[in-house]
């Protein structure tokens, strides 16, 4: 998903065409990042080049830099699943987006888990859906979990 405050000036547009995000300034993850990837992978196919103002590790960070007008970004819808309510971020509606990636939860069949392990892949396999559900995203199911 496209993110802005609630008052950039793309904010009340609909199907916004990729290429008038030439002109904004981007708040990127790091280098190297799923996220980083398929941005700078759709850009590309495109032919639309970016200006990066800020490179941040923390989906946090990135979501208080675009409240503080530093620039907009992309970011998976689920990191707004614990959106905090302030109603300072918006969706921007940009043609191409969301951009469509799975995740996957794999282990190696023959590591036994530990209680941590195991309850993390519950979560994963319960909240997980449920946060999935509310923000409209892929149900992760038992099929998805795969052992290597």
């Amino acid at each position: 998903m496209v993110l802005a405050d609630r008052n950039h000036p793309l904010a009340e547009k609909k199907n916004i065409p990729l290429e008038l995000l030439r002109d904004s300034l981007f708040i990127m993850r790091e280098p190297g990042s799923g996220t980083r990837r398929a941005v700078e992978k759709l850009f590309r196919e495109h032919n639309v080049s970016v200006k990066v103002r800020l490179e941040l590790g923390s989906n946090e960070a990135i979501k208080q830099a675009i409240v503080g007008g530093l620039g907009i970004s992309v970011l998976s819808k689920h990191t707004l699943a614990l959106q905090c309510g302030t109603g300072r971020l918006t969706i921007l509606n940009v043609e191409g987006f969301p951009i469509e990636c799975y995740w996957h939860v794999v282990y190696p069949s023959s590591k036994h888990l530990s209680v941590v392990a195991k309850t993390f892949l519950e979560y994963l396999l319960d909240e997980g859906k449920q946060v999935a559900n509310e923000t409209a995203i892929n149900n992760i199911t038992e099929s998805e979990v795969r052992k290597c």
